[in-house]
Parts: C-alpha cells; sequence; structure tokens
C-alpha cells in the first residue's frame, strides 16, 4: 500500500473542505493559490516554530485554511527547495504511540567556518546534530 505524500493528504483535505463548506470553495478556486504553495508555507509556519515541530492534525490543517482564505500571504519560497524536511503522520506511526499529531524535522545545513583573529586562520569543526 503506497502512502500518501504531504502535499497529496492536505489537496485531499482541502478538496473535502470545499465540497462541504460552500464559502470556503471559491477561496479554494483561487488561481493565485496552489496545494504545493499552500504546503510550503505550512513547512515555513512550523519552521518557525524549532528544528522538531509536533502539531496536531488541526494545526496544520486550519494552516491550510488560513492560507486560502488570507490575500497576502508570504510564504518563504526557499522552504522545500533548499531545506530538507521530513513530514510524519500519526497515520504512520504504531498503534500505540499515535497522538493524532504530524511531526514535522528539518536537517539543517552545516556551515564550517573560518574563525579570524590577530593573524591565527582556525577552521571551526562540524558539528553533530544527534537526530541523525
Amino acid at each position: 500500500m503506497r502512502t500518501k505524500s504531504f502535499n497529496e493528504v492536505i489537496a485531499d483535505y482541502l478538496k473535502q473542505r470545499a465540497a462541504e463548506d460552500t464559502l470556503f470553495a471559491p477561496k479554494f478556486t483561487n488561481p493565485k493559490k496552489s496545494i504545493d504553495e499552500c504546503c510550503r508555507y505550512i513547512l515555513g509556519e512550523a519552521r518557525k516554530r524549532g528544528n522538531e515541530v509536533v502539531m496536531t492534525d488541526n494545526e496544520v490543517f486550519g494552516l491550510a485554511i488560513h492560507y486560502y482564505e488570507e490575500e497576502n500571504i508570504k510564504v518563504n519560497a526557499r522552504i522545500g527547495n533548499s531545506v530538507k524536511s521530513r513530514v510524519v503522520s500519526s497515520k504512520q506511526v504504531p498503534e500505540a504511540q499515535t497522538t493524532k499529531q504530524l511531526s514535522i524535522q528539518y536537517e539543517r545545513p552545516v556551515f564550517s567556518t573560518v574563525k579570524r583573529g590577530r593573524g591565527k586562520r582556525e577552521e571551526s569543526k562540524l558539528q553533530l546534530s544527534l537526530f541523525d
């Protein structure tokens, strides 16, 4: 059985919502909005909360609805392109551990920096992540 992607889960929810809610339907069909941008918006909002974020399904779907209801939403273009993220749904977690939450984890890029001081050049060591 194939697992649905994050974008597919959001799209399915919003399509169902548009079918049931006549006030939301015209906002969902706005040509200036897209599912991909909506998902980038959700990931960007989660990223603002920290490196490893756990959100309830209602919070995630609420952000998706907010994206479509607001005309002037700023979406971080970097999210989804250069930042690696992993989304885990409560539907992918064993039943005993399920709490109806969505976990979004980010992999931070690690940069090597050069420190300069009084003629010395030192390279800092790469920082290891506890989450790898």
